[in-house]
Protein backbone atom coordinates (compact mmCIF):
# COMPACT_ATOMS: atom_id res chain seq x y z
CA UNK A 1 0.00 0.00 0.00
CA UNK A 2 1.49 3.34 -1.07
CA UNK A 3 2.02 5.89 1.68
CA UNK A 4 1.00 9.55 1.54
CA UNK A 5 3.61 11.82 3.16
CA UNK A 6 2.66 15.15 4.69
CA UNK A 7 4.95 17.87 5.95
CA UNK A 8 3.20 20.41 8.16
CA UNK A 9 5.05 23.65 8.88
CA UNK A 10 8.36 21.78 8.73
CA UNK A 11 11.36 24.07 9.15
CA UNK A 12 14.97 23.33 10.03
CA UNK A 13 17.35 25.74 11.72
CA UNK A 14 20.93 24.64 12.38
CA UNK A 15 22.73 25.29 15.66
CA UNK A 16 24.62 28.21 14.08
CA UNK A 17 21.34 29.94 13.27
CA UNK A 18 21.28 29.08 9.57
CA UNK A 19 17.75 28.58 8.22
CA UNK A 20 18.22 25.49 6.05
CA UNK A 21 14.49 25.13 5.46
CA UNK A 22 11.76 27.70 5.94
CA UNK A 23 8.34 26.54 7.27
CA UNK A 24 7.04 24.19 4.59
CA UNK A 25 3.69 22.50 3.97
CA UNK A 26 3.78 19.69 1.42
CA UNK A 27 1.82 16.57 0.51
CA UNK A 28 3.48 13.75 -1.45
CA UNK A 29 0.80 11.43 -2.77
CA UNK A 30 0.95 7.67 -2.34
CA UNK A 31 2.88 6.03 -5.18
CA UNK A 32 4.16 9.38 -6.45
CA UNK A 33 7.77 10.14 -7.30
CA UNK A 34 8.52 13.67 -6.13
CA UNK A 35 11.87 15.13 -7.12
CA UNK A 36 13.47 17.94 -5.12
CA UNK A 37 15.57 19.96 -7.57
CA UNK A 38 17.84 22.88 -6.84
CA UNK A 39 21.39 24.13 -6.35
CA UNK A 40 23.63 23.22 -3.42
CA UNK A 41 22.41 24.64 -0.12
CA UNK A 42 18.82 25.21 -1.22
CA UNK A 43 17.27 22.87 1.36
CA UNK A 44 16.46 19.80 -0.74
CA UNK A 45 18.59 17.30 1.21
CA UNK A 46 17.45 18.83 4.50
CA UNK A 47 13.85 18.15 3.47
CA UNK A 48 14.72 14.57 2.56
CA UNK A 49 16.37 14.06 5.95
CA UNK A 50 13.22 15.27 7.71
CA UNK A 51 11.15 12.72 5.77
CA UNK A 52 13.72 10.02 6.58
CA UNK A 53 13.88 10.75 10.30
CA UNK A 54 17.57 11.61 10.18
CA UNK A 55 16.75 15.16 11.32
CA UNK A 56 13.98 16.65 13.44
CA UNK A 57 12.02 19.71 12.30
CA UNK A 58 11.97 22.84 14.41
CA UNK A 59 9.33 23.03 17.14
CA UNK A 60 5.81 22.81 15.74
CA UNK A 61 6.76 20.97 12.55
CA UNK A 62 5.12 17.61 11.86
CA UNK A 63 5.86 14.71 9.49
CA UNK A 64 3.01 12.29 8.82
CA UNK A 65 2.84 8.98 6.95
CA UNK A 66 -0.79 8.24 5.99
CA UNK A 67 -1.87 10.60 8.74
CA UNK A 68 0.27 8.93 11.41
CA UNK A 69 2.58 11.38 13.20
CA UNK A 70 6.10 9.97 12.74
CA UNK A 71 7.95 13.16 13.69
CA UNK A 72 9.62 11.65 16.73
CA UNK A 73 10.39 8.28 15.11
CA UNK A 74 14.01 7.65 14.02
CA UNK A 75 14.77 6.28 10.55
CA UNK A 76 14.93 2.64 11.67
CA UNK A 77 11.31 2.81 12.89
CA UNK A 78 9.83 4.59 9.87
CA UNK A 79 10.32 1.65 7.49
CA UNK A 80 11.95 3.74 4.78
CA UNK A 81 14.58 2.64 2.29
CA UNK A 82 17.38 5.08 1.52
CA UNK A 83 20.05 5.27 -1.18
CA UNK A 84 22.89 7.71 -0.54
CA UNK A 85 25.23 9.40 -3.00
CA UNK A 86 28.09 7.39 -1.48
CA UNK A 87 26.01 4.14 -1.62
CA UNK A 88 27.14 3.33 1.99
CA UNK A 89 27.60 -0.37 1.19
CA UNK A 90 29.48 -2.71 3.50
CA UNK A 91 32.87 -3.49 1.88
CA UNK A 92 33.43 -6.57 4.05
CA UNK A 93 30.26 -8.22 2.75
CA UNK A 94 29.35 -9.79 -0.58
CA UNK A 95 26.63 -8.37 -2.80
CA UNK A 96 24.02 -10.83 -1.54
CA UNK A 97 25.03 -10.20 2.08
CA UNK A 98 24.61 -6.45 1.56
CA UNK A 99 21.14 -6.96 0.11
CA UNK A 100 20.19 -9.31 2.93
CA UNK A 101 21.42 -6.97 5.69
CA UNK A 102 18.16 -5.09 6.26
CA UNK A 103 16.18 -8.32 6.14
CA UNK A 104 18.41 -9.84 8.79
CA UNK A 105 17.99 -6.79 11.04
CA UNK A 106 14.22 -7.22 10.68
CA UNK A 107 14.64 -10.89 11.70
CA UNK A 108 13.13 -12.28 8.50
CA UNK A 109 13.54 -16.06 8.46
CA UNK A 110 16.43 -17.45 6.43
CA UNK A 111 14.31 -19.06 3.65
CA UNK A 112 12.36 -15.80 3.13
CA UNK A 113 15.61 -13.82 3.17
CA UNK A 114 17.12 -16.02 0.49
CA UNK A 115 14.01 -15.74 -1.67
CA UNK A 116 13.89 -11.95 -1.32
CA UNK A 117 17.61 -11.59 -2.12
CA UNK A 118 17.18 -13.76 -5.22
CA UNK A 119 14.23 -11.60 -6.27
CA UNK A 120 16.30 -8.41 -5.88
CA UNK A 121 19.28 -9.85 -7.76
CA UNK A 122 17.01 -10.71 -10.68
CA UNK A 123 15.17 -7.37 -10.60
CA UNK A 124 18.46 -5.44 -10.72
CA UNK A 125 20.07 -7.78 -13.29
CA UNK A 126 23.03 -8.48 -11.00
CA UNK A 127 22.59 -12.18 -10.34
CA UNK A 128 26.10 -13.00 -11.57
CA UNK A 129 27.54 -10.60 -8.97
CA UNK A 130 25.94 -12.24 -5.93
CA UNK A 131 29.20 -13.57 -4.42
CA UNK A 132 31.42 -10.63 -5.28
CA UNK A 133 32.80 -8.16 -2.77
CA UNK A 134 31.86 -4.49 -3.11
CA UNK A 135 35.45 -3.52 -3.98
CA UNK A 136 35.20 -5.68 -7.12
CA UNK A 137 32.22 -3.76 -8.52
CA UNK A 138 31.97 -0.81 -10.89
CA UNK A 139 30.11 2.35 -9.92
CA UNK A 140 26.99 1.32 -11.82
CA UNK A 141 27.00 -2.12 -10.22
CA UNK A 142 27.35 -0.61 -6.75
CA UNK A 143 24.41 1.64 -7.46
CA UNK A 144 22.25 -1.34 -8.38
CA UNK A 145 23.29 -3.14 -5.17
CA UNK A 146 22.43 -0.05 -3.11
CA UNK A 147 18.98 0.11 -4.73
CA UNK A 148 18.42 -3.61 -4.17
CA UNK A 149 19.39 -3.30 -0.50
CA UNK A 150 17.03 -0.35 -0.01
CA UNK A 151 14.08 -2.07 -1.71
CA UNK A 152 14.54 -5.58 -0.30
CA UNK A 153 12.75 -4.91 3.05
CA UNK A 154 9.76 -3.55 1.07
CA UNK A 155 9.84 -0.12 2.70
CA UNK A 156 6.86 2.21 2.92
CA UNK A 157 8.87 5.02 1.35
CA UNK A 158 11.98 5.10 -0.86
CA UNK A 159 14.41 8.02 -0.49
CA UNK A 160 17.22 8.69 -2.96
CA UNK A 161 19.80 11.41 -2.30
CA UNK A 162 21.80 12.33 -5.44
CA UNK A 163 22.17 8.61 -6.30
CA UNK A 164 23.73 9.06 -9.75
CA UNK A 165 26.10 11.98 -9.15
CA UNK A 166 29.30 9.91 -9.02
CA UNK A 167 28.65 8.13 -12.35
CA UNK A 168 29.67 9.10 -15.88
CA UNK A 169 27.10 10.67 -18.21
CA UNK A 170 26.30 7.56 -20.28
CA UNK A 171 25.86 5.34 -17.22
CA UNK A 172 23.71 7.99 -15.53
CA UNK A 173 21.37 7.97 -18.52
CA UNK A 174 21.17 4.16 -18.53
CA UNK A 175 20.46 3.96 -14.81
CA UNK A 176 17.97 6.80 -15.06
CA UNK A 177 15.90 4.69 -17.43
CA UNK A 178 16.27 1.63 -15.18
CA UNK A 179 15.28 3.54 -12.04
CA UNK A 180 12.25 5.02 -13.77
CA UNK A 181 11.09 1.55 -14.84
CA UNK A 182 11.74 0.20 -11.36
CA UNK A 183 9.74 2.92 -9.61
CA UNK A 184 6.81 2.47 -12.01
CA UNK A 185 6.86 -1.28 -11.33
CA UNK A 186 7.03 -0.93 -7.56
CA UNK A 187 4.52 1.90 -7.24
CA UNK A 188 6.28 2.97 -4.06
CA UNK A 189 6.15 6.56 -2.75
CA UNK A 190 9.54 7.99 -3.66
CA UNK A 191 11.40 11.17 -2.79
CA UNK A 192 14.37 11.86 -5.04
CA UNK A 193 16.93 14.64 -4.52
CA UNK A 194 19.08 15.94 -7.37
CA UNK A 195 20.67 19.08 -8.81
CA UNK A 196 20.46 17.54 -12.32
CA UNK A 197 17.50 18.91 -14.24
CA UNK A 198 17.54 16.03 -16.78
CA UNK A 199 17.15 13.51 -13.94
CA UNK A 200 14.34 15.55 -12.43
CA UNK A 201 12.49 15.84 -15.74
CA UNK A 202 12.90 12.13 -16.51
CA UNK A 203 11.96 10.69 -13.13
CA UNK A 204 9.57 13.05 -11.41
CA UNK A 205 5.79 12.80 -11.47
CA UNK A 206 6.17 16.23 -9.92
CA UNK A 207 9.20 18.44 -9.34
CA UNK A 208 9.69 20.75 -6.37
CA UNK A 209 12.22 23.42 -7.35
CA UNK A 210 13.93 24.69 -4.21
CA UNK A 211 15.41 28.15 -3.69
CA UNK A 212 17.00 29.37 -0.47
CA UNK A 213 15.11 27.00 1.81
CA UNK A 214 11.74 27.39 0.12
CA UNK A 215 9.81 25.63 -2.61
CA UNK A 216 9.89 28.14 -5.45
CA UNK A 217 7.51 26.06 -7.58
CA UNK A 218 6.02 22.59 -7.57
CA UNK A 219 4.36 20.92 -10.53
CA UNK A 220 4.69 18.37 -13.30
CA UNK A 221 7.89 18.47 -15.38
CA UNK A 222 5.93 20.04 -18.23
CA UNK A 223 4.43 22.71 -15.96
CA UNK A 224 7.83 23.59 -14.53
CA UNK A 225 9.43 23.80 -17.96
CA UNK A 226 6.67 25.56 -19.89
CA UNK A 227 5.21 27.75 -17.16
CA UNK A 228 7.98 28.69 -14.70
CA UNK A 229 6.72 30.68 -11.74
CA UNK A 230 9.61 33.14 -11.68
CA UNK A 231 12.98 33.96 -13.21
CA UNK A 232 14.88 31.63 -10.88
CA UNK A 233 12.86 28.57 -11.90
CA UNK A 234 12.95 29.58 -15.56
CA UNK A 235 16.72 29.94 -15.52
CA UNK A 236 17.43 26.82 -13.42
CA UNK A 237 15.30 24.37 -15.40
CA UNK A 238 16.50 24.13 -18.98
CA UNK A 239 18.12 26.82 -21.11
CA UNK A 240 16.44 30.21 -20.92
CA UNK A 241 17.05 33.29 -23.05
CA UNK A 242 16.26 36.84 -22.06
CA UNK A 243 15.86 40.08 -23.99
CA UNK A 244 15.12 43.50 -22.57
CA UNK A 245 13.02 46.05 -24.35
CA UNK A 246 10.24 48.59 -24.17
CA UNK A 247 6.55 47.85 -24.69
CA UNK A 248 5.03 50.35 -27.12
CA UNK A 249 1.60 50.10 -28.79
CA UNK A 250 1.31 46.36 -28.16
CA UNK A 251 4.83 45.56 -29.38
CA UNK A 252 8.06 44.75 -27.58
CA UNK A 253 10.73 46.94 -29.13
CA UNK A 254 14.38 46.00 -28.60
CA UNK A 255 17.69 46.56 -30.35
CA UNK A 256 17.30 43.80 -32.96
CA UNK A 257 13.62 44.29 -33.86
CA UNK A 258 10.06 44.25 -32.58
CA UNK A 259 7.35 41.68 -32.05
CA UNK A 260 3.66 41.64 -31.09
CA UNK A 261 3.50 41.75 -27.30
CA UNK A 262 0.16 41.32 -25.48
CA UNK A 263 1.71 40.53 -22.09
CA UNK A 264 2.52 43.83 -20.42
CA UNK A 265 1.55 47.45 -20.16
CA UNK A 266 3.70 50.15 -21.71
CA UNK A 267 7.15 50.46 -20.21
CA UNK A 268 10.39 48.56 -19.91
CA UNK A 269 10.33 44.81 -19.41
CA UNK A 270 12.41 41.66 -19.85
CA UNK A 271 11.14 38.69 -21.85
CA UNK A 272 12.41 35.17 -21.17
CA UNK A 273 11.98 32.26 -23.59
CA UNK A 274 13.27 28.79 -24.41
CA UNK A 275 15.51 28.11 -27.44
CA UNK A 276 12.70 26.21 -29.18
CA UNK A 277 10.45 29.29 -29.05
CA UNK A 278 12.62 30.72 -31.84
CA UNK A 279 12.18 29.68 -35.46
CA UNK A 280 13.86 30.69 -38.71
CA UNK A 281 12.02 33.16 -40.93
CA UNK A 282 12.53 33.95 -44.60
CA UNK A 283 14.72 37.00 -45.35
CA UNK A 284 12.83 40.25 -45.03
CA UNK A 285 10.32 38.77 -42.59
CA UNK A 286 10.43 37.76 -38.96
CA UNK A 287 10.38 39.62 -35.69
CA UNK A 288 14.10 40.35 -35.47
CA UNK A 289 17.51 39.58 -36.88
CA UNK A 290 20.57 38.11 -35.19
CA UNK A 291 24.11 37.12 -36.10
CA UNK A 292 25.47 33.60 -35.71
CA UNK A 293 28.22 33.48 -33.07
CA UNK A 294 28.56 29.68 -33.09
CA UNK A 295 26.67 26.62 -34.31
CA UNK A 296 26.79 23.14 -32.78
CA UNK A 297 25.50 20.20 -34.81
CA UNK A 298 23.86 17.77 -32.37
CA UNK A 299 22.39 15.21 -34.76
CA UNK A 300 18.65 15.86 -34.76
CA UNK A 301 19.10 19.61 -34.30
CA UNK A 302 21.56 22.49 -34.40
CA UNK A 303 22.11 24.65 -31.34
CA UNK A 304 22.83 28.24 -32.34
CA UNK A 305 24.35 30.97 -30.21
CA UNK A 306 23.18 34.28 -31.67
CA UNK A 307 24.05 37.94 -31.13
CA UNK A 308 20.78 39.89 -30.97
CA UNK A 309 22.49 43.25 -30.57
CA UNK A 310 23.71 45.36 -27.66
CA UNK A 311 25.60 42.38 -26.29
CA UNK A 312 22.45 40.23 -25.97
CA UNK A 313 23.21 36.58 -26.72
CA UNK A 314 20.37 34.12 -27.28
CA UNK A 315 20.30 30.40 -27.94
CA UNK A 316 18.13 28.82 -30.65
CA UNK A 317 17.34 25.18 -31.38
CA UNK A 318 16.59 24.51 -35.05
CA UNK A 319 16.33 21.49 -37.34
CA UNK A 320 19.68 19.94 -38.27
CA UNK A 321 19.32 19.84 -42.07
CA UNK A 322 21.21 23.02 -42.97
CA UNK A 323 24.63 24.41 -42.15
CA UNK A 324 25.26 27.75 -40.45
CA UNK A 325 28.43 29.82 -40.55
CA UNK A 326 29.79 32.30 -38.06
CA UNK A 327 28.76 35.88 -38.92
CA UNK A 328 25.69 34.80 -40.89
CA UNK A 329 22.65 37.03 -40.42
CA UNK A 330 19.42 35.21 -39.64
CA UNK A 331 15.82 36.34 -39.58
CA UNK A 332 13.89 34.91 -36.64
CA UNK A 333 10.38 34.60 -35.29
CA UNK A 334 9.62 34.37 -31.57
CA UNK A 335 6.43 32.70 -30.40
CA UNK A 336 4.99 35.22 -27.91
CA UNK A 337 2.80 32.52 -26.33
CA UNK A 338 5.94 30.65 -25.21
CA UNK A 339 7.45 33.49 -23.21
CA UNK A 340 7.63 34.78 -19.66
CA UNK A 341 7.37 38.55 -19.23
CA UNK A 342 8.99 40.23 -16.23
CA UNK A 343 8.10 43.84 -15.59
CA UNK A 344 11.19 45.91 -14.66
Amino acid sequence: MSVTIQLEQCARTFDNGTHALEPTDLTIEGGETLVFLGPSGCGKTTTLRLVAGLDMPDAGGRVRFDGEDVTALPIERRNVGMVFQSYALFPNMSVEENIAYGLKVRKLAAPQRAARVAEMLEMMHIGELARRRIGELSGGQRQRVALARAIAPRPRVLLLDEPLTALDAKLRETLRVDIDGLLRTLGITTVYVTHDQAEAMALGDRIAVMQKGRIAQIGTPEDIYRHPANAFVADFVGTMNSLSGTVEDGHLVFSAGRLPWPHAQAGHCTVMFRPEALSLATPGTGHFTATVVSAFFLGDHVRLLLDAGNGSLVCAKVAGERRFVKGEHLHLNLDPTATLALKD
